[in-house]
């Protein structure tokens, strides 16, 4: 009884041990199938992700190639190489360099001032176009092309109120390479623009071409205390020694002269238009001057009568709604416009006011003073009438004004 129990123990371990293998065995087999299934997922996906690197890598290698080691061609607008677009213009931009001569009571001190220009074919005169600060109050005038070929220079013009000059030089013809001169009147803020210039040429920086934008057009500045307007601000870098060098578009055309920089900048620089150089190089060629300047009839320097800018703040003080355009403060009497009857402190300043606010130029409107002298520059000349529209006395008029010309510089 006791063998028959024993052996019906061991038959039911023995079944148990057998149940339990048999059970691990299809659980390994059914976790075998399923890891199995999804190693094979995951090598499928790894082999699709190959086969789409691979069709990648020729891309991948011809960029990288490209950009590392073979030799790479900028392209801009129509496809025009910006490394093609420098050739073609450097052997057109000279080093203008002058001696300044200070006599004091302990005896004379020499200065030498150094700038850019560029050449240009005035009806079959080769000439160098440049900046009047470039040149002023300068002896031993020269220039140098970027082939290292010096020569003495002769000042033939110059217009201080525009900052502007043209030279002269008996260079061998084969160094004359002109530039193209286009209409500023093209351009639209936002437009590229390169300028080429010698920024610091005494430390072999000379040659040098820089890119950018046109951030404003129509600005007013005074860099050597006269005022000049329709000038072109823009972001391309100039530094001293740009001075009168080319300010150019994509297409190779000059459309201003790099003229200064805002001390303390970045990205600030200015460039007198192409329209003033294609106005005056008659003039200041044959003449060696400009005199055709218009003014309201001021006296001095400015070309506009002594004002503000109008703002919301004088606005409030005059008792009226008109918050832009120019607000004159005197004025002579024969030219139709009053002037300011009476003083405010506004914002800390002291501002007379009471006089007309211009706002109109032949029913172009005008915002600041900026928009008024710019309009003078750009459009109208010494002789002219002009229709004024003014506000006083919280009423609108026209007022017809005969243009005066700028007196000489001082």
């Amino acid at each position: 009884m006791d063998s028959q129990k024993q052996k019906i123990n061991r038959f039911s371990a023995v079944l148990i041990v057998t149940t339990l293998l048999v059970s691990l065995a299809a659980g390994g087999l059914l976790g075998y199938s399923i890891v199995s299934r999804q190693i094979n997922d995951l090598q499928s996906q790894v082999s699709t992700l190959q086969e789409q690197l691979a069709s990648l890598q020729p891309v991948q290698n011809v960029i990288y190639q490209n950009a590392t080691y073979q030799n790479v061609t900028y392209s801009i607008e129509d496809n025009v190489s910006l490394s093609e677009l420098y050739n073609e213009i450097k052997d057109s931009v000279v080093i203008i360099r002058g001696v300044i001569v200070q006599t004091t009571f302990w005896g004379s001190y020499y200065t030498q001032v150094q700038g850019s220009g560029f050449v240009y074919n005035f009806t079959g005169q080769e000439v160098v176009i440049t900046n009047f600060h470039v040149v002023q109050d300068t002896i031993n005038v020269t220039i140098t092309f970027a082939n290292g070929d010096g020569y003495a220079a002769k000042v033939l013009g110059s217009d201080p109120y525009e900052d502007l000059a043209v030279l002269s030089a008996n260079a061998s013809s084969n160094e004359w390479r002109p530039l193209e001169i286009t209409s500023s009147s093209t351009l639209e803020v936002g437009d590229p623009v390169i300028a080429v210039g010698n920024p610091y040429a005494s430390l072999g920086l000379a040659g040098s071409m820089t890119t950018g934008i046109v951030s404003a057009l129509g600005r007013t500045i005074a860099p050597s205390g006269y005022a000049i307007a329709s000038v072109i601000q823009m972001s391309t870098p100039i530094n001293p020694g740009n001075s009168g060098g080319p300010l150019l578009n994509y297409q190779g055309q000059v459309v201003g002269i790099t003229n200064a920089i805002m001390s303390n900048s970045q990205g600030l620089g200015f460039a007198i238009s192409s329209n003033a150089i294609l106005k005056e190089i008659d003039s200041l060629v044959t003449k060696g001057s400009y005199d055709q300047h218009p003014a309201l009839g001021a006296t001095g320097t400015d070309m506009i009568p002594t004002g503000t800018d109008m703002t919301y703040e004088i606005a409030k003080a005059m008792g009226t709604n008109i918050t832009y355009g120019w607000l004159v403060a005197s004025v002579p009497s024969q030219t139709g416009l009053r002037g300011g009857t009476s003083q405010a402190i506004i914002a800390g300043n002291r501002v007379t006011i009471g006089g007309d606010i211009i706002i109109a130029v032949n029913n172009t409107r005008i915002t600041n003073q900026y928009d008024l002298s710019s309009y003078l520059e750009e459009y109208t000349l010494p002789s002219q009438t002009m229709n004024l529209t003014v506000v006083r006395d919280n009423q609108t008029i026209t007022i017809a004004v005969k243009l005066e010309a700028r007196p000489p510089p001082t």
